[in-house]
């Protein structure tokens, strides 16, 4: 019995509800449903009765959850100890971070940790949160800086820690790369380039919520999946965007980024950015980091 098609049946008998489930092991439907197909043709037996409207447990569904769920647990304590084990005697840190933590937080925080704790090496990887979760629940990550996603795995513990405030990249010939600040009404008549939204949303929806908190309407012109290619295109006269400050650290030529004056930034929840980490697992390095970012982070969030 394959343990990952068995984690997805639970997660569709907890929500009954395919698309929610999907989401929450991060996973896109097709391949989900897919999973659950093959953990029903493995036993011969249907476990979920799935109408357009509902997704309800058949007998041997209600069988399969009663012994799947303690069979689960046991998985994750034997990988934690596992994982533990390895860990006391590791001299990394796996480190995962989205781009402009990597550009703007993570500098600051291995300065302080390298301080502190010169005997580890940290070893950092870069991606969307997207990426970085999957890599965590796998255990090929430790820790990892992420925008926290609507729905996260239930195995996974959250720490909220800043927001990254707004500035907006435009051409250094632009009229409006002079301005000490710039407003969401001064872009009124701008071409907009604006992140995937399934890729990044909490950098998609910010420019979607500034400009419907400003009764307007955004022109995009151009959609994106990388901030180094949105910058890019900033940089080739086809817009404007609304990036995270530290997008700034990516110098690109012919690009100047101007802080966004917009009110209501709390009430918004853009731009969040929290520590991630497999809940139930003792790993005093990355403690130690966890500890350096909580003391550190008056002094980060003046940053971000």
């Amino acid at each position: 019995m394959d343990l990952h098609q068995l984690r997805c049946f639970v997660a569709v008998a907890d929500e009954l509800h395919f698309g929610r489930a999907a989401r929450r092991m991060d996973l896109m439907p097709a391949a989900f449903g897919r999973h659950v197909q093959l953990l029903e043709e493995s036993l011969g037996t249907r476990l979920l009765v799935r109408t357009t409207r509902s997704v309800a447990l058949t007998d041997d569904g209600v069988m399969l959850l009663a012994d799947a769920l303690p069979l689960l647990r046991a998985a994750d304590e034997m990988t934690l100890r596992f994982r533990e084990r390895v860990r006391l005697t590791a001299l990394t840190l796996r480190l995962g971070a989205v781009d402009t933590a990597a550009a703007g937080l993570v500098p600051m925080l291995l300065h302080d940790f390298r301080a502190q704790r010169p005997d580890i090496v940290v070893e950092l990887v870069e991606d969307k949160t997207v990426g970085l979760l999957p890599r965590l629940l796998s255990g090929r990550l430790d820790l990892a800086l992420i925008r926290p996603p609507r729905q996260l795995a239930r195995q996974i513990e959250l720490r909220p820690l800043l927001r990254e405030s707004v500035v907006v990249a435009v051409q250094s010939d632009h009229s409006l790369a002079r301005r000490s600040s710039i407003t969401v009404h001064e872009l009124a008549e701008e071409q907009l380039i604006v992140p995937n939204r399934r890729l990044r949303p909490h950098s998609h929806d910010l420019t979607i919520k500034l400009f419907a908190q400003a009764g307007l309407r955004p022109t995009i012109a151009q959609v994106a999946g990388e901030k180094q290619t949105i910058v890019g295109l900033v940089a080739a006269r086809l817009g404007v965007a609304l990036v995270p400050r530290w997008t700034a650290r990516m110098s690109i030529p012919g690009v100047v980024y101007v802080p966004l004056a917009f009110p209501g930034a709390e009430e918004l929840d853009v731009l969040p950015l929290a520590a991630a980490w497999m809940n139930g697992s003792h790993d005093p390095v990355r403690d130690d980091m966890l500890g350096l970012l909580e003391s550190n982070l008056p002094r980060y969030r003046a940053e971000a």
